[in-house]
């Protein structure tokens, strides 16, 4: 197998899956050791290699002078025995996991495996994914035996996109391989880049089931957060006035209402109830959670459609201005966003909103979504405006530059005060 020492003297490692998750190991790394950054896209590898990020989550600069060596020839894998998997594992439409990127990169992998090689992977999976399915994947294209000829680990990735603050640098990385000699090698390594330290798992499925359900406690209160929201705007009670009184309390855990979306907190619940389901077991609280989190886009917009009308509002001809399409802050990526959910109910209602997001990869909305992101000069002022993600940069809206006179401000994360909106003349409404 290989070691620590050969690490250090220049054998490589890989990074296969350079996204969000991805490139940020392989920028890491690469100020310590050799690495080879593999994705699949030729066109994200060029963009790279042009010193361009579209992910936003690697300084420019750090990221023309890296050392990595981005590929997109699989065959460049051959060079390296440590490899650290790191591609998408989504949902289906039907809320079942999709592992047929994970899949693919075992194939391809596999094709290019030498004896010796340790492969840690990082996306998100739930128990028994990386021994029962990525193993026998590695086994069939490589012709090699895991334990005699390969050894395999897992390391959940726990990067948050757009954090600044919260980095693999500095989030305790965990660490867990399919045996000890394995876990200490993976240990040691991820310690060369992670400043917080190195958890060693006892085996590969805790480390597995420790990602599920991190995201899935973050569903699960957010859940509560919004449930509470619903009944207390029946109420006529301001939430977020209720959770500020609440949170003087020193244990109560200060969950916002919102959105929830992204590749995380809005997917690996399902990665663990389908784990479940398999066993035979229904889960009920962490299903629940995900129907409440999942019904809030088309709340928002039908609490939006009843105000306009009860201003008089003729909803068929509503002017509304969306502002922030991405699945959260200051992150351009667009993928599992919540905020479609808003214009396909405000579409229900004949009403079709211009969309304005000056952080998301417009090319990426149409693609995805078959959206048209606008430019705020393209906003005349409109009945509603729903700001549904709290960019730094709608911190300066002014609102008379995007709302008619008596408006209504949708303030669905609660960035503007609402004494000063409704001085202003406007209507006001938050989670």
């Amino acid at each position: 197998m290989i070691t620590y020492d050969e690490i250090l003297k220049g054998a490589p490692i890989s990074v296969i899956g350079l996204g969000y998750v991805g490139l940020p190991v392989a920028v890491a790394f690469a100020r310590k050791v050799k690495v080879i950054g593999f994705d699949v896209n030729s066109e994200k590898v060029g963009m790279y290699l042009a010193g361009q990020d579209p992910t936003g989550e690697v300084c420019l600069d750090e990221l023309k002078k890296t050392t990595v060596k981005f590929t997109s020839d699989a065959a460049d894998l051959k060079a390296a025995r440590l490899h650290v998997v790191a591609v998408p594992t989504p949902i289906n439409a039907d809320k079942t996991p999709d592992l047929s990127m994970v899949k693919s990169a075992c194939e391809l992998l596999g094709k290019n495996l030498s004896a010796g090689s340790v492969v840690v992977f990082e996306s998100t999976v739930y128990p028994g994914v990386t021994e029962d399915i990525c193993v026998p994947e590695l086994e069939k294209h490589s012709g090699l035996v895991c334990g005699r000829d390969f050894k395999v680990g897992y390391s959940p990735e726990r990067i948050s996109p757009g954090d600044k603050v919260y980095k693999l640098e500095t989030i305790i990385k965990v660490v867990a391989g399919m045996d000890d000699e394995t876990t200490q090698l993976l240990a040691q390594v991820y310690e060369l880049v992670v400043e917080a330290g190195v958890y060693k798992a006892s085996s590969i499925k805790v480390a597995e089931a420790a990602k599920v359900i991190e995201n899935s406690q973050r569903d699960l209160n957010i859940a509560f957060a919004n449930e509470i929201s619903v009944i207390f705007h029946m109420l006529g009670i301001d939430t977020l006035e209720v959770l500020k009184a609440a949170g003087t309390k020193w244990n109560f855990l200060n969950f916002r209402p919102g959105l929830v979306g992204g590749h995380c907190i809005g997917v690996d619940p399902y990665y663990l109830t389908y784990c479940a389901q398999k066993m035979g077991y229904h889960p009920q609280i962490l299903l629940a959670g995900r129907r409440i989190n999942d019904d809030m886009g088309r709340y928002v917009a039908e609490n939006a459609v009843k105000q306009l009308s009860r201003r008089g509002v003729d909803i068929c001809r509503a002017k509304v201005a969306v502002f922030g399409f991405t699945f959260k802050e200051d992150c351009p990526d667009t993928r599992n966003t919540r905020v479609i959910d808003i214009v396909t109910e405000l579409n229900e209602y004949g009403i079709r909103p211009q969309i304005h997001d000056p952080v998301a990869h417009a090319a990426e909305a149409t693609d995805y979504y078959d959206i048209e992101l606008v430019s705020l000069d393209d906003i005349a002022p409109v009945d509603c405006a729903i700001v549904a993600v709290s960019h730094r940069e709608f911190q300066g809206l002014k609102l008379d530059r995007i709302l008619k006179q008596g408006g209504l401000l949708f303030d669905v994360k609660g960035m503007f005060d609402p004494d000063s909106v409704k001085q202003a003349g406007y209507g006001y409404w938050r989670l």
